[in-house]
């Protein structure tokens, strides 16, 4: 790991520095750091993936309708709590490369808003909440979402992600246990459709956050954490980036002859899927006349979020339109 030297440049958030005494923070202050400290916009992306999951496995599981209020708000809840656990002791980690990263440079441990200590503490608050809430739905549940917790904070933040290239494809498989923890919450196990959903939010995952490391390569490159993004060339990532892609739509049909999915899933998913195979190309061939710009990488970014949003919103509305129109 690399000793890092940085001097005390970051702007402190208003009213606040680092070297500010406790007692000066009030009550909205510290509140704001703590939620800052779930990673609010990671915790919404996943949930995005859950409430979609629950509803066909309910159809699936040959219920039909709606799963129990209850089951849906403990789900959620416990999925949120479990992203925030995850987030806030990313934070705890890495609080040291987020003082010299721009992106990060406002997170509340680097402020001092909020001191390691109760980041740690309340890490595991929530860690202790999101299992206590996903164990009472059931046992396995409650596995799952230590297994998340475990991915993302073990295997990614402490080993991986300072360490190799392949850092979010591995790691990258804790923001893929929400759809595992969804089914397993409707139907007490985890069956083919769920592993497919698990298989293309896997293979969604790098070409989602590659491009995010070619914008901010500079920042990963300052703190050595090797982001393939920010130490490869552009074409290689580009590379990278199509044939995952690829993979993902081809990954995401196979819910077609073996999740049962129905016209709403097969139509929205195949386009979904065209369009973002064009923005990958698109980058790629970009990449062939040395044209990639920072731009560029954050369109496909951006193209990511909608497409997975496109998917999970047409699985979660198949089930009542789409198996209904094919008899």
């Amino acid at each position: 790991m690399v000793t890092l030297h940085v001097s005390a440049t970051h702007a402190p958030i208003a009213g606040t520095s680092p070297e500010a005494p406790r007692a000066r923070l009030g009550f909205s202050a510290k509140a704001k750091g703590y939620l800052a400290l779930t990673k609010p916009r990671v915790v919404e992306l996943l949930l995005v993936t859950t409430l979609p999951t629950m509803f066909f496995a309910q159809g699936y599981s040959g219920r039909g309708g709606l799963p129990g209020v209850w089951l849906m708000v403990a789900t959620m809840v416990g999925g949120a709590l479990a992203a925030g656990a995850s987030g806030a002791f990313n934070c705890y980690i890495d609080r040291d490369i987020d003082k010299v990263m721009h992106r990060t440079s406002k997170r509340p441990l680097v402020t001092g808003v909020i001191t390691p200590r109760e980041a740690l503490v309340f890490s595991w608050i929530l860690t202790v909440l999101a299992v206590g809430l996903l164990w009472s739905i059931n046992p396995l549940t409650g596995v799952l979402g230590i297994g998340a917790i475990f991915l993302y904070v073990v295997v990614y933040s402490l080993v991986l992600k300072r360490r190799t290239t392949q850092n979010i494809v591995w790691g990258g498989a804790a923001g893929c246990m929400p759809v595992l923890i969804a089914w397993s919450a409707v139907t007490d196990t985890v069956q083919w459709p769920a592993v497919i959903l698990f298989m293309i939010i896997f293979l969604w995952t790098p070409p989602h956050y590659w491009p995010l490391s070619m914008r901010y390569s500079d920042d990963y490159n300052a703190v050595n954490v090797p982001m393939l993004g920010a130490v490869a060339g552009s074409r290689t990532v580009a590379v990278q980036v199509v044939l995952y892609t690829w993979a993902m739509v081809a990954c995401s049909l196979l819910m077609v002859p073996l999740g049962g999915a129905g016209i709403v899933y097969t139509v929205v998913t195949v386009a979904a899927g065209a369009w973002f195979l064009v923005e990958a190309h698109t980058l790629y061939n970009n990449s062939k006349k040395d044209l990639v710009t920072k731009k560029n990488a954050m369109k496909v970014f951006h193209a990511s979020i909608t497409y997975l949003t496109l998917v999970f919103l047409s699985l979660a509305v198949d089930p009542f339109v789409g198996r209904a129109l094919m008899g």
